[in-house]
C-alpha cells in the first residue's frame, strides 16, 4: 500500500486537473463565441486566425487534460474495492 502522503499528493492531482478541464472548457466556449464574432464581424481577418488558433491551443489543452484524468483514474471492474471474506459458512 502506498504511504499516506503519496495518496494525497494523487488525490489533489485528479482534483487540479478536474480543475484546469473545467476552466479549459469556458475558455473553449469564450473563444469559439470570439472566433464566431470575428468571423462574421471581419471575416478572413488576423484577428479571426488568431482567435481561431487560440480555440484551437484550448481544445489541444482539454484533450490532453482528459487524457490524463483517464490515465489516473482506477479502471472501473464493478467489483468493490475492498474484498472481504465471503459471509457464507465452509462445513
Amino acid at each position: 500500500m502506498a504511504p499516506k502522503t503519496e495518496r494525497v499528493m494523487f488525490l489533489r492531482a485528479v482534483r487540479q486537473l478536474h480543475r484546469v478541464r473545467t476552466f479549459y472548457v469556458v475558455g473553449i466556449l469564450l473563444w469559439s463565441a470570439a472566433t464566431l464574432w470575428t468571423a462574421w464581424q471581419s471575416p478572413g481577418s488576423r484577428q479571426m486566425w488568431v482567435s481561431a488558433l487560440l480555440l484551437t491551443v484550448f481544445t489541444g489543452l482539454l484533450l490532453t487534460a482528459t487524457l490524463s484524468l483517464r490515465r489516473l483514474e482506477p479502471p472501473r471492474t464493478g467489483r468493490p474495492a475492498h474484498h472481504a471474506a465471503s459471509h457464507n459458512a465452509h462445513a
